[in-house]
């Protein structure tokens, strides 16, 4: 029996609908901090538990380490990992206040000149890595990583002296994109959808859109994923669908797709749980326990896509 003010244990319900398929596999395979931010999406659970949870992961000097991202492991901060802690505290409404100015200490002791961020600093070099992520000693700017970061502070109407120099170098490098992969226009994407000048980001996103189309970025047509080639250095089956760079009906992006492709990318969604209630991770994978890690987190995404878009998911 179910504690009071708690959810119902699965065995209680029926276990054929796709949230129920989730959470059994969460509960089987995810970390703490997913199964705290699974409980808080889609059952009613607490923002305390989440945030305590994610600070298992935050370092004195502000940032995140402890392979909160599972392609880079070791203790010590990184941008990838620390993007991934603001977006825990987004998805609680916990992205602001003292915590958030921590971080912002942590982003301007590690951006490069321009005041952007790279993707890995220097530091993670003697700890495991994804052989994909490369170490290097002066790593540049990169918009993959500043992009996410910057949108998610103007979304949460974070002011700080970081975003100043970071924002602008978000504008330069979304302007000079012309040639891209996905995971670079999804970044992108985070950034222009929380941009503070609307017109602009419309613009630029309307540019942006047409780039993806002419480049067969986006896979239209899940049943002809052959003639979708992979990005260079991308595994063989990490296309991307239009709901990978709609991620919301709100995004800027949602306008580069016609109602029939969307529906189609979210019945492919849909169609991609597996026998064990996960989604898999579709991107390249290095170990097994990364990638494990990873599914639950991709689980978790699966589900909040289907659900803003008003698709039944339990």
């Amino acid at each position: 029996m179910a504690e009071s003010g708690g959810p119902s244990l699965p065995s209680a319900r029926p276990a054929h609908t796709p949230l129920l398929r989730a959470e059994r596999f969460v509960w089987l395979t995810a970390r703490v901090l997913e199964q705290r931010l699974f409980s808080y999406r889609f059952l009613k659970g607490g923002a305390d538990p989440v945030e305590r949870a994610l600070d298992a992961y935050r370092n004195e000097d502000g940032g995140y380490g402890h392979a909160l991202e599972p392609d880079l492991r070791g203790p010590v901060s990184q941008p990838l990992h620390t993007a991934r802690a603001l977006r825990v505290l987004d998805a609680v409404g916990r992205c602001g206040g003292q915590r958030v100015e921590r971080v912002c200490r942590y982003l301007t002791s590690v951006s490069t000149a321009d005041g952007a961020l790279p993707a890995v600093c220097p530091s993670q070099r003697g700890y495991p890595a994804a052989p994909f992520v490369p170490v290097v000693d002066d790593p540049p700017s990169e918009l993959l990583a500043t992009g996410p970061v910057v949108g998610l502070l103007h979304r949460n109407e974070v002011w700080h002296a970081w975003l100043f120099r970071a924002t602008d170098f978000c504008w330069q490098a979304v302007d000079a994109l012309e040639a891209s992969h996905p995971h670079e226009i999804g970044a992108a994407v985070a950034f222009l959808d929380a941009a503070p000048d609307r017109a602009r980001a419309e613009a630029a996103a309307d540019r942006l859109g047409r780039l993806v189309r002419e480049r067969r970025l986006a896979a239209l047509d899940p049943d002809r994923l052959d003639t979708y080639p992979a990005a260079p250095g991308h595994a063989p089956t990490e296309h991307h669908f239009p709901h990978d760079f709609a991620r919301s009906p709100d995004s800027l992006a949602r306008a580069w797709f016609t109602d029939e492709e969307m529906a189609r990318s979210l019945d492919f969604l849909a169609a991609g749980q597996e026998e064990d209630g996960g989604w898999p991770v579709r991107r390249r994978r290095w170990a097994p326990a990364p990638a494990l890690e990873a599914r639950a987190g991709v689980t978790i995404e699966a589900l909040r896509t289907l659900r803003a878009y008003g698709r039944y998911v339990g």
